[in-house]
């Protein structure tokens, strides 16, 4: 008996739809990177096929795609990094950023058969990866005369702190954007899940929803309800054991937690093994039979332990759900130090998956 991942296709096609709405002027680069950032690359790209392009990471992420069938536009947001991959790209139709000088030189040398459709990443003040704004007239000018590069060059960016809505720094980011948009003269892209929801002056010809489409908030301190997003992944197991403890009893490696009374603790199939983050702190919610109870004692490889005072009749079997429907990750991760992304990339190979496709949403 193990943990179970229910993923609801229905829910995350709802998502994209609440992204084409919060900007209906734009059309959709859905990204889904990092295994569909966690949820399953293969099955998003079935479930999100009305999405006009998807979005990935790397090469090797978009070959895969090809490979399984996808015929969607496809753009490897990190761009290419040796002669192979750029010979994989042309070969498998992929769209390229640009935001490396080494890419830029690589593709004024080449020679293809088939010119890559690229996108010039500037850095507007990410100061990860894109062309210095100084240098992107010139950059611009190089691509659009490099032989291997395809016609309609398009240019974009990527804010930083758009999860804040108060933050001066994206409009800061947009200003410094603006004026290379207006004089290139070609499509962009800017927002991120953020600013989709928050910064409408950032909706450009292309948007690029990631974490909302797996229903979770991406602004800080959100709640995804506010936005209409539903959960796409449920995570949930049983409980293998309830046992009935004494007062002062301590639970668990290290004894962290101490019964203050006599009282019911069950033990739920996952821990940190499973992707459950170990960091969770005593207290953080679970959903028992569809009811709140606390997280009692350090989390373990394979178990966690569970405070039932408030779940006096339950019993071996019974369902506990750790995000999803009815419990947000994005609580989980605030009570665990960390950020949804991270739990949902972060569970293991010994979940199982199933997915679900109808109009109920998933329960145990």
């Amino acid at each position: 008996m193990g943990p179970e991942a229910l993923i609801d296709l229905d829910a995350l096609r709802h998502n994209l739809q609440v992204a084409r709405d919060s900007a209906p002027d734009s059309r959709v680069v859905a990204v889904i990177k990092a295994n569909a950032y966690g949820h399953g690359m293969e099955r998003a790209a079935a479930a999100l096929d009305q999405a006009d392009m998807f979005g990935v990471a790397r090469v090797e992420e978009g070959v895969r795609l090809r490979e399984a069938g996808v015929e969607k536009p496809l753009l490897v947001l990190e761009g290419c990094f040796s002669d192979g991959e750029l010979a994989a790209a042309e070969q498998h139709r992929l769209q390229l950023a640009v935001a490396e000088p080494e890419q830029l030189e690589r593709l004024q040398r080449a020679r293809l058969r088939r010119p890559v459709h690229c996108w010039l990443k500037v850095d507007t003040g990410m100061h990860r990866l894109g062309i210095p704004r100084e240098h992107a007239a010139a950059a611009f000018a190089d691509l659009e005369a490099a032989p291997a590069v395809a016609d309609k060059l398009r240019l974009m960016t990527h804010l930083a702190c758009a999860d804040d809505p108060d933050a001066g720094y994206t409009d800061t980011q947009l200003h410094r954007f603006t004026p290379l948009a207006r004089a290139f003269g070609v499509e962009t892209s800017i927002a991120n899940s953020a600013g989709i929801l928050a910064w409408p002056a950032s909706h450009g010809d292309w948007n690029r929803p990631g974490i909302m489409l797996y229903g979770s908030s991406p602004l800080r301190d959100g709640v995804p309800q506010d936005h209409g997003l539903r959960p796409v992944m449920t995570l949930w197991t049983r409980l293998i054991a309830v046992r009935r403890l004494n007062r002062g009893d301590p639970i668990g490696y290290g004894g962290s937690w101490s019964c203050p009374e006599e009282m019911p603790v069950g033990v739920a199939a996952i821990g940190y093994g499973d992707g459950y983050p170990r960091h969770a702190p005593s207290g953080t919610p679970v959903l028992v039979n569809g009811e709140r109870a606390p997280l009692v004692g350090r989390v373990s490889m394979d178990m966690i332990t569970i405070d039932l005072r408030g779940q006096p009749h339950a019993r071996v079997g019974d369902p506990v759900v750790l995000w999803g429907e009815g419990l947000p990750a994005d609580e989980i991760a605030r009570a665990a130090g960390t950020i949804s992304y991270e739990l949902f990339c972060g569970v293991t190979d010994r979940v199982s998956f199933r997915t679900l496709g109808g109009d109920t949403p998933p329960s145990p």
